[in-house]
């Protein structure tokens, strides 16, 4: 199994041509074999709900919900990995061996572990720092 970051859930939604190569990915593997987090939908919400805090005009409210409703139908047409005791249990162990990287990752790692997945990500910086993780980049 394929857990998608935050980072390609984002590329995804923006389409161009990162966002192209990761949909062809996600065909050639199988969508069944692919899915994301619940922490990745609270990242990405976290930052659309700041945006729609910001946007005092009509039109930028317009299309702040406009891409909200993007972000919402993606996830809705991928299966999303919950943060569950298993992974609670995971993410207390990665995180008592003091690996350095953000909490949020953290989970998204532990959550692969749980799940016996690979991370696809652009950050192979933080995520390989977790031990026994498989990460992959499916944007370039």
């Amino acid at each position: 199994m394929y857990l998608l970051d935050t980072d390609h859930m984002s590329l995804i939604e923006f389409g161009g041509t990162e966002g192209q190569r990761i949909r062809l990915r996600i065909r050639s593997v199988g969508a069944d074999d692919v899915a994301t987090t619940i922490v990745s939908y609270e990242e990405q919400m976290r930052g659309w709900l700041a945006r729609l805090a910001q946007a005092k005009t009509r039109e930028r409210q317009v299309v702040a919900y406009l891409q909200l409703g993007r972000q919402l139908q993606n996830y809705c047409s991928i299966p999303v990995l919950d943060f569950d005791d298993r992974c609670a249990a995971e993410f207390e162990r990665l995180r008592q061996s003091s690996i350095r990287i953000g909490t949020m990752d953290l989970r998204i790692g532990a959550i692969a572990l749980a799940n016996g997945a690979s991370v696809v990500t652009r950050n192979s910086t933080d995520f390989g720092k977790v031990p026994g993780l498989l990460i992959e980049d499916w944007s370039l």
